[in-house]
């Protein structure tokens, strides 16, 4: 009892548990929120409409991660450390969106119907507008809280729209029972709208009116690229597979395999969370090179390593409930969920190697690391995914992310020895 009230008092009088504490709340709520959310979504669509939404969302998402062009991710790093300056940065941030966003919806409405003949370009307009401008607007939101360490806000927002999108998946199951991509696409549209005004209603209300400053905007443009660059690359391995698989039409190895990937997802969010919270200390913690990130990293790690093998226990044993909880459509995913578990370990690896790089400034190096990963998961799928469909997939999934896991800490490590080595943001 006594070791009970001394870790609470702990996480009471620590901010950083603190606000881990209400990242995992508000994700645990999105975990129940998302899970009931899948379930209703995949009954509501089926294997092989799941497969095509999922497909074409796959293929917007390599571009949209470019539409903030890093801002939000610069605006965490100097508003933590600078808090007067964020209505400068704030808005840097909307003025990039906009203009990127609707640019990148432009050419993606025009380029995805070449590139996979089953996706028409309706369906394809409703998923560029929703997530290179209204998803990547909330997500901005999100980091303003963020920055200011108001982690109970940012979990909100992310429970707002999985809340959002699980009503309206109940409703249109209840009141119409099967609904085809491009229906539900649309519906997620007028959600992921909503949601967005929401978002960027509430920071005007808690921090105030943007300003603007063309000036500020291109003299941190460099530095916003690179961890576009860092983002864009993680987009590409977490989503290249699904849009290959959509190009090469095997629409129903898609809703397979991405239910398996997003159970996954689901699991990993305590990780991600943890890291949401600390995302801002590695900068203040950077200030003295990698030799201050790395004890941080592995005071995190320590944590999110526990977690991951728990979650990768967890998703073995459940694995035979999916197609009871999903429908029979999908009861492969059961087969792919096994290959899949692994992922957790490996992301808790690569994410805390990779918040020490970019917190002692080598986010540049950080991103080259995932460039090569990119590099190497494009080339995997590739070749696999036409001989072997989702189970090739999966594999190139495992090699990426191990492979990232292992060069982030090599390159980490290798940095801590060498000191003089600079920080090259």
């Amino acid at each position: 009892m006594s070791r009970f009230l001394t870790e609470w008092r702990y996480i009471c009088g620590n901010s950083l548990a603190r606000n881990a504490g209400w990242v995992c709340l508000g994700q645990g709520l999105s975990i129940v929120s998302q899970g009931v959310y899948f379930i209703l979504l995949a009954r509501l669509l089926g294997a092989t409409e799941y497969g095509i939404y999922v497909g074409v969302f796959a293929m917007v998402a390599v571009l949209s991660v470019y539409s903030p062009l890093g801002s939000s991710f610069t605006l965490i790093r100097h508003v933590s450390l600078f808090p007067k300056n964020f209505a400068l940065y704030w808005g840097n941030v909307l003025v990039t969106i906009f203009t990127l966003g609707g640019f990148f919806a432009g050419l993606l409405i025009w380029i995805v119907p070449h590139l996979a003949h089953s996706y028409p370009w309706k369906l394809v307009v409703c998923a560029a507008v929703s997530d290179c401008l209204c998803a990547q607007l909330t997500d901005a939101s999100s980091r303003v809280f963020q920055a200011f360490e108001k982690m109970r806000v940012t979990a909100s927002l992310s429970l707002l729209t999985n809340l959002l999108r699980t009503l309206l998946a109940g409703t249109l199951l209840w009141r119409l029972g099967h609904v085809t991509a491009n229906q539900w696409v649309l519906a997620a549209l007028v959600v992921s709208f909503i949601a967005c005004c929401c978002a960027l209603a509430l920071v005007t209300r808690c921090y105030g009116k943007p300003a603007f400053s063309f000036r500020m905007l291109f003299r941190h443009a460099s530095e916003g690229a690179v961890f576009a660059m860092s983002s864009s690359a993680s987009g590409i391995y977490n989503n290249f597979d699904k849009a290959m698989l959509g190009h090469y039409n095997m629409n129903t190895a898609n809703g397979i395999y991405t239910m398996a990937y997003r159970v996954v997802d689901i699991c990993t969010i305590p990780i991600t969370s943890i890291h949401g919270a600390a995302f801002p200390r590695f900068f203040k913690k950077g200030v003295g090179g990698v030799q201050n990130t790395i004890p941080y990293a592995l005071q995190i790690l320590k944590r999110t390593a526990l977690l991951a093998l728990l979650s990768a226990v967890a998703m073995v044993l459940a694995a035979r409930l999916i197609p009871h909880l999903v429908g029979k459509s999908f009861s492969e995913s059961v087969v792919a969920l096994y290959w899949l578990s692994v992922l957790p370990v490996f992301r808790s690896l690569h994410l805390s190697s990779g918040d020490a790089l970019t917190g002692a400034g080598h986010l540049n190096l950080r991103a080259g690391l995932q460039g090569v990963a990119a590099v190497f998961n494009f080339g995997a799928n590739l070749y696999l995914i036409p001989h072997y469909g989702w189970l090739g997939a999966a594999w190139s999934s495992i090699a990426t992310d191990g492979l990232l896991a292992g060069s982030n800490w090599i390159a980490l490590l290798t940095m801590r020895s060498d000191r003089s080595t600079h920080a090259n943001f």
